[in-house]
C-alpha cells in the first residue's frame, strides 16, 4: 500500500466566538433535557430513559467546557497583552548608539 499524502496544504483553522458556540451548546443540551422531563414515564416504560440522561450529561459536560473555554480564552488574552506590553518596552528603550 501507498501511504496517503496531502495534495495542498491544510488551511488555517477557524477562530470564532467558542466561548458562545459552548455555552449556546450547552443550553440547547439543557432545554432538550427540559423537554423531555414530563415525559419520565413515558420514556422510561418504552426503554428510552438513556435520552434524558444523554441530554443531562450533555448539559453538565458543557458546563464544564464553558469553564474550560472562559479560562483559555482569559490567557490567551493575558498572553498577547503581555507580548504587546513587551514588544512596547523593546521600542521605548533607546539603543546604544541613540542619545535621549
Amino acid at each position: 500500500m501507498t501511504k496517503w499524502t496531502p495534495r495542498h496544504e491544510a488551511p488555517e483553522p477557524l477562530e470564532g466566538n467558542v466561548v458562545a458556540t459552548i455555552t449556546g451548546g450547552t443550553i440547547v443540551w439543557f432545554v432538550l433535557f427540559l423537554v423531555q422531563l414530563p415525559f419520565y414515564g413515558r420514556l422510561s416504560d418504552g426503554g428510552h430513559l438513556w435520552w434524558l440522561w444523554t441530554c443531562l450529561a450533555g448539559a453538565g459536560l458543557g458546563c464544564v467546557g464553558i469553564w474550560y473555554v472562559r479560562r483559555r480564552d482569559a490567557a490567551i488574552k493575558r498572553h498577547a497583552a503581555a507580548r504587546e506590553n513587551a514588544r512596547k518596552t523593546a521600542e521605548s528603550v533607546p539603543s546604544e548608539g541613540e542619545t535621549g
